[in-house]
């Protein structure tokens, strides 16, 4: 890291000034990525080393300065001690609740004197000004590590801010899901959307049903090469994997510890071939079904008969005691109609609750098992065709068809992730000639970048509604963590930023000096990401 002389410029980073930022960010030893609401950049250093004490006013923020103290040792061989005392010494680093001046529950106030680190702030706030202070430390490794002196003052701008991994395409362990969720703290996100069920794998253990992962975790083949090249290869090798209660129990904590909320998701009506070809009675018409081996819509979709509703009731009521969290992701996207169409039940269902349509059979399904979830105390969240023939009364939309859906939904007064593909899906080429495979689509880093997710459609009241964002990344290409980590990085910083900075202080030329220091912390890390040179 640069070194500036004691008399370094203060630059103040505050909602309202931005115009020679990004000239100062290229002099300053300052670059947090999501940038704070303020920050000022004062004289000196603090000089950290094995010495250091970490010190907390209170038992609950203990997970802050495990989280620190666990970073440190992992990737600078410097280990800490943590002391839990309430009134903490003038020296050392020292997290507090008390005299913060952040007011929200997710703001903290961190200054780095020559003498000491304080973070202040509810304990959630503490945990991300600890994202702040990871930052500030050199990318070299040496025996003491020199952090310089400033003051930030720091809040997010949305309350949700997630990432999804798809892990129902690939199967990914345990191993890396952890750090994936490492990956989603470090940018100060708070939700981790979990893809756990697919036409092309079932990921999750459920007790009441073994043949989901006996028979729906696991393909006999995978498509090589791209779904639009034909005629189609495929490795006629089998794969898949699943985790069992155990091992989701161990991440959902590893998540909290983190201050991390995991929304499961369990596909329903569509996408869901695995689950039908573990137990075939659960699709409209008999037939041998087989785990999906390509990508693409698959016409398989599930009977909204008794037996269905009663299947997954039963493995919803699983899966909420594994997760703790308000939220359920039921999907409810790209669930072809055809079947219900042709079958004879479908249509006398129909005309017995007077459906007009399909699409209302659909909104039938989803309300329905939305009134399961609201009886058991959770809420739904579903992709934006569950707008399509009504939307459930309390359910929360997730926009990825473009921002139009989330627009309507905001209007009528349901809450909204805008996610959509133009702007959020990373599972997209990150350059206009890539030699990687991908799905397709061109979405640069700065595309990314100045993404704002509050439509200038919506009123001030109805952009209120916009609870937040999230970046979604689909593995059909991504076989391999290393992969993941090459298609997320750095556009999951970009948008990082785009959920926490605020809207008027956003500058991307800025951004990209920041971004510098970023690259560096990659190699830290011995992560795989792309170069940006757009």
């Amino acid at each position: 890291m640069k070194k500036l002389t004691a008399a370094c410029l203060t630059v103040t980073l505050a909602l309202s000034s931005f115009t020679a930022k990004s000239q100062e960010s290229q002099n300053s030893r300052i670059n947090i990525i999501p940038e704070p609401v303020s920050v000022k950049e004062m004289a000196g250093s603090f000089m950290l080393s094995d010495k250091t004490l970490i010190y907390c006013d209170s038992a609950q923020l203990k997970r802050s300065a495990d989280f620190l103290a666990g970073y440190l040792e992992k990737f600078y061989a410097i280990r800490l001690k943590t002391v839990i005392a309430e009134k903490p010494p003038a020296k050392g680093i020292v997290l507090t609740t008390r005299g913060s001046a952040a007011d929200s529950a997710e703001g903290y106030h961190l200054v780095v004197t020559p003498t000491n680190i304080r973070i202040s702030g509810h304990p959630r706030g503490v945990f991300y000004g600890i994202q702040s202070v990871i930052q500030l430390l050199p990318v070299t490794k040496a025996a003491d590590l020199e952090l310089p002196c400033a003051e930030i003052l720091d809040y997010p701008r949305f309350a949700y801010r997630g990432m999804m991994l798809d892990c129902g395409r690939h199967f990914f362990d345990v191993a890396f899901v952890k750090k994936y969720i490492d990956f989603i703290a470090m940018n100060k996100m708070n939700t981790f959307h979990w893809h756990l069920t697919e036409d092309q794998g079932w990921r999750i253990e459920i007790k009441k049903y073994p043949r989901l992962t006996q028979i729906g975790a696991w393909r006999d083949s995978t498509l090589i090469g791209s779904y639009g090249s034909k005629p189609w290869k495929f490795d006629h090798h089998r794969s898949g994997g699943y985790y069992t209660q155990a091992q989701i129990r161990e991440i959902v904590k590893y998540a909290k510890d983190r201050y991390i909320t995991i929304i499961p998701e369990i596909e329903m009506p569509g996408h869901s071939t695995a689950a039908i070809t573990a137990y075939p009675r659960l699709a409209c018409q008999p037939g041998t079904h087989g785990v999906g081996s390509r990508w693409g819509v698959y016409d398989t979709i599930l009977c909204p008969t008794n037996y269905t509703f009663k299947f997954y009731e039963n493995v919803l009521k699983e899966v909420m005691a594994l997760f703790p969290s308000h939220y359920i992701h039921i999907g409810g996207d790209e669930a072809p109609k055809a079947t219900w169409k042709s079958s004879a039940f479908c249509q006398g269902l129909m005309k017995k609750l007077n459906l007009k349509n399909e699409d209302e059979l659909q909104s039938y399904f989803i309300h329905r098992m939305e009134k399961f979830l609201n009886a058991h105390g959770r809420d739904i969240i579903g992709w934006d065709e569950i707008l399509e023939g009504g939307l459930a009364p309390n359910a929360t939309v997730m926009s990825w068809r473009g921002e139009a859906g989330g627009i309507a939904a905001a209007k009528l007064h349901h809450r909204v992730i805008m996610t959509p593909g133009t702007y959020c899906y990373l599972d997209h080429s990150q350059a206009k000639h890539s030699d990687s495979l991908t799905i397709g689509g061109y979405l640069p880093l700065q595309q990314v970048y100045n993404y704002n997710p509050v439509s200038k459609e919506l009123t001030p009241d109805q952009g209120k509604y916009i609870i937040g964002v999230q970046g979604n990344v689909w593995t059909e290409y991504m076989q391999w963590p290393t992969k993941v980590e090459f298609m997320v990085f750095p556009r999951m910083n970009a948008l990082g930023e785009v959920a926490w900075s605020q809207q008027d202080s956003k500058n991307y030329d800025n951004f990209l000096s920041r971004l510098q220091a970023q690259y560096q912390r990659y190699q830290l890390w011995g992560v795989s990401y792309y170069k940006d040179s757009n």
